[in-house]
């Protein structure tokens, strides 16, 4: 049994003392590699987590959904790896036993959920920042396209109405911007077939519906040139083609082709306007829109010269459809939408002439020109010329020549008193 004194002495010095289950000094000194490449793995978790928050930041510019939702599941990996190495290191090395090693313990844990907290915290706010400026654009985005459709529906509607109208200004050509073609000689070559067609296509019912009628067609061929010699009978028609084309034709070298504009100046620009915007519609339905416009009555004044009323007469039994053309309206019957594409044929060559500079220029072919390969085409081509044959003179001109950009396009014309092969 110890004195009392020694006793007490004893006491002292134990509750002096503080009791490690496992010192932290002998922990790390059983196994200093451990702890060495416990180090290395935290140093390049830090590295890895850098270098993952630089490319959540280099996602944002530009913006990449795709890649920042990549980055964004890097870095939450490299964070999670960083808190199982914090894990790790204290399972296999506790800290020193305090008064209370649990809530020591858990309020580690608890900081360290709260900073994790924090920095999705701030990551989630960044992304919710980030979405709602990209949804502001695109919002803005979306009302800029929906003005450019309007305003191209507008422009569309109102570069229609220009072209149909006794409205046309400059600011038509500037307002559209842009032409879906280009404006060339082989386009001008080209309208110009589509305008020899269409006549050769309105003369062919016009004979028809002569026929049908009980006219000489022998004898209404002769009224239009009675000095022709025909190689063949039905050569007759072009002189049926050659009345249309002198007609349709007549006032064309003139920049209103001989159409009242009211005082209106009229740009190249326009010219080409209206051809590109005329060239893809049904006639009929301009008119319908814009009966008394510039086209319009470019259509009633050729009628009225093309088709005489006798013909009228004895095709209908009666002037009606005349005197409603002459009244200002353009009647929706067959023989009269024929006449259109013809009408409409010959104006948009009349526009697209005058859209060159200079503008193209018209010759035509008086009867009894002697015939000149340079100038002139032969609507028939199988002719039959004799040695010391006389040059052929020429009976009819079907359609006109043009001058454009330096090129000649020649006039189709009929030669009188030539044969042609069997």
């Amino acid at each position: 049994m110890l004195p009392t004194g020694a006793r007490d002495t004893q006491i002292r010095e134990s509750n002096s003392q503080k009791v490690h289950p496992q010192p932290m000094e002998e922990s790390i000194n059983q196994n200093p590699e451990a702890v060495e490449a416990l180090i290395s793995k935290v140093f390049t978790n830090i590295s890895s987590l850098k270098s993952a928050y630089i490319q959540l930041q280099a996602a944002h510019t530009p913006y990449d959904p795709d890649k920042i939702q990549a980055a964004d599941k890097l870095v939450i990996s490299e964070l999670k790896n960083l808190s199982e190495l914090k894990h790790f290191y204290r399972e296999n090395n506790p800290s020193p036993v305090c008064v209370s090693p649990q809530d020591s313990r858990l309020a580690a844990e608890i900081q360290e959920q709260q900073i994790l907290l924090k920095t999705y915290g701030v990551m989630v706010k960044k992304f919710q920042s980030e979405i709602q400026n990209k949804d502001s654009e695109i919002m803005q985005l979306q009302q800029h396209i929906e003005e450019a459709k309007q305003k191209q529906s507008k422009l569309e509607k109102n570069l229609k109405l220009r072209g149909l109208s006794t409205k046309e200004s400059e600011a038509s050509a500037g307002e559209n911007g842009f032409s879906p073609v280009d404006l060339t000689p082989d386009l001008f070559t080209s309208v110009v077939e589509a305008a020899y067609k269409a006549i050769h296509d309105f003369a062919k019912p016009l004979i028809n519906m002569m026929k049908a009628a009980g006219w000489d067609l022998d004898a209404a061929a002769n009224s239009i040139e009675p000095t022709v010699v025909y190689a063949k009978r039905p050569h007759k028609k072009y002189a049926f083609e050659s009345h249309i084309c002198q007609r349709m034709f007549s006032g064309f070298q003139q920049e209103s082709f001989s159409i009242k504009l009211d005082n209106l100046t009229i740009t190249k620009e326009s010219f080409f306007n209206q051809f590109l915007t005329l060239r893809d519609m049904d006639p009929l339905d301009m008119l319908g829109q814009t009966p008394d416009s510039i086209f319009g009555r470019f259509c009633r004044s050729k009628y009225l010269v093309v088709v005489h009323p006798k013909m009228e007469t004895s095709f209908f039994g009666n002037l009606d459809q005349r005197n409603y053309i002459m009244g200002g309206g353009h009647p929706r019957t067959p023989f009269y939408q024929a006449f259109l594409k013809l009408a409409k044929s010959i104006w948009l060559l009349h526009q697209l002439a005058f859209s060159f500079d200079p503008p193209v220029e018209i010759f035509q072919i008086k009867r009894g020109s002697e015939f000149s390969e340079v100038y002139m085409e032969s609507v028939v081509k199988n002719l039959v010329m004799d040695e010391g044959d006389k040059i052929p003179k020429v009976g009819l001109m079907v359609m006109p020549g043009f001058w454009v950009g330096g090129s000649v396009i020649q006039s189709r014309v009929y030669l009188s008193g030539m044969k042609v092969a069997e």
